[in-house]
């Protein structure tokens, strides 16, 4: 049996064009002569779905969607992740397409319900196991969180009374720094505890604060990883599985074999490119702006959003009033040509005085306080914002979370925009990320 996972960088919502990104992974798979294709947790509508699964009328189109999409299935046996269901009787779901027809589908048994995780409010748990038989490997479904405890999974699996030669999970597992040890090592917990290989296939993409690693790969009975997909790219993982007899599975990659280590601060890197570059563009923004300070935080911002959108797509701003020194001004100017993006120089002088003469009318005003720095920032913010609202460019902020958790920043000041890049970067990371620019 040729199995292959196909991890895609799928649009909550956008069932039309997640399709056709699963059509032509279907048709990829054909031309490899696959028996299996698997997709992520819920590719077909988008991960997470949130407040759309509330809606009648979204459930509706993902069942026809899903109907149109299985029609054009043959001999191949599809794994589709989905949503199923009525509004407030929807399961998260895997529906197996094989002739033309959904012919099974599972429902994810243990919801996860903690930190970014919601789906008790959306989903009902599921009490039904699945095992299907491809070629004579007979493969339990499980989605995700099913998994993640192997105690549940044992006795929800075990209470089908039913064997199986791989333990199949298909999953969208958000990233964070370290996250694929803790992947690795519950997988090697479930292989070894069922006796089996286990093939995990994990979304790849951005979706608002979530970045989505993919790292799809197949790991045997012995806790080996025979095969593992790229890391924040689409990719389409082959394994031959063979099961002579009664004799234990054996496992063959096509693609490249064998574990992939990436360097911890590269893996944060990538992430934060990758989550830059879908926010934007699958919110229907093609350019990006920025203030440019000259210090650490927006020239690291700049670089990621050139990494993410190419430098003709970045624009950026340096607004100096009195209290710039030349150094700053020059710093911005020569990350600028650095990156390759565009400059410009907005002094913002004339128009703090303006304020600040219109604001002396009230008794006690300070020019030498904080209120008349944060100003600074404000009219900085008003800039950036009027540019966006000109042009269509999204404004990026540049606060890490270092200063943005003890309110180290001015509120509709340099917090005002479009995506915070560094939200979730410690200062300390910023300086180890520019270290690695800069290699």
């Amino acid at each position: 049996m040729r199995l292959a996972l196909a991890q895609l960088n799928v649009t909550v919502g956008d069932l039309a064009g997640n399709r056709r990104k699963m059509e032509a992974a279907i048709a990829a798979a054909g031309k490899r002569h696959v028996d299996l294709l698997v997709f992520p947790e819920l590719a077909l509508c988008g991960y997470p779905p949130e407040d759309l699964l509330l809606r009648r009328q979204f459930l509706i189109d993902c069942r026809e969607t899903l109907q149109t999409l299985a029609a054009q299935v043959g001999a191949m046996t599809v794994v589709v992740g989905t949503a199923d269901g009525a509004a407030g009787d929807c399961y998260n779901a895997a529906a197996v397409c094989r002739q033309g027809q959904v012919f099974s589908i599972y429902h994810k048994g243990l919801l996860p319900n903690y930190g970014v995780f919601d789906e008790k409010r959306y989903f009902k748990p599921g009490h039904r196991p699945v095992v299907i038989d491809v070629t004579g490997v007979r493969a339990a479904l499980t989605i995700c969180e099913d998994i993640w405890d192997v105690q549940w999974a044992d006795g929800f699996l075990k209470g089908s009374s039913q064997w199986f030669d791989l333990l199949l999970n298909i999953s969208a597992s958000p990233f964070y720094a370290g996250k694929i040890h803790h992947r690795k090592e519950m997988l090697r917990r479930c292989a070894a505890h069922f006796g089996c290989p286990a093939a995990y296939c994990n979304q790849i993409g951005g979706q608002d604060e979530l970045v989505f690693s993919g790292r799809s790969m197949v790991i045997d009975a012995a806790g080996r990883i025979v095969a593992e997909a790229a890391a924040f790219e689409e990719d389409l993982l082959i394994v031959d599985v063979r099961k002579p007899g009664d004799g234990p599975v054996q496992l063959s990659p096509l693609s490249e074999a064998g574990e992939k280590e990436l360097d911890p601060i590269d893996e944060v890197y990538r992430a934060l490119v990758l989550g830059t570059r879908d926010y934007v563009r699958k919110n229907g923004f093609c350019k990006v702006v920025m203030g440019l300070s000259g210090g650490v935080d927006s020239a690291l911002t700049a670089a990621i959003a050139a990494a993410a959108l190419g430098a003709d797509n970045v624009i950026g701003v340096t607004m100096p009033s009195r209290f710039n020194t030349a150094e700053t001004c020059s710093d911005a100017g020569r990350l600028a040509a650095n990156l390759g993006i565009a400059f410009y120089t907005l002094p913002i002088g004339g128009i703090l005085d303006v304020y600040s003469r219109t604001l002396a009318a009230l008794a006690g005003w300070d020019e030498q306080g904080v209120a008349y720095e944060n100003l600074q920032a404000r009219i900085r913010g008003t800039l950036l914002m009027s540019l966006s609202n000109q042009f269509g460019w999204m404004v990026l902020t540049t606060g890490n979370k270092s200063e943005t958790a003890v309110g180290y920043c001015t509120l509709y000041g340099d917090t005002a925009g479009g995506f915070a890049v560094l939200k979730d970067v410690p200062k300390t990371l910023v300086y180890q990320l520019c270290e690695w620019v800069n290699r």
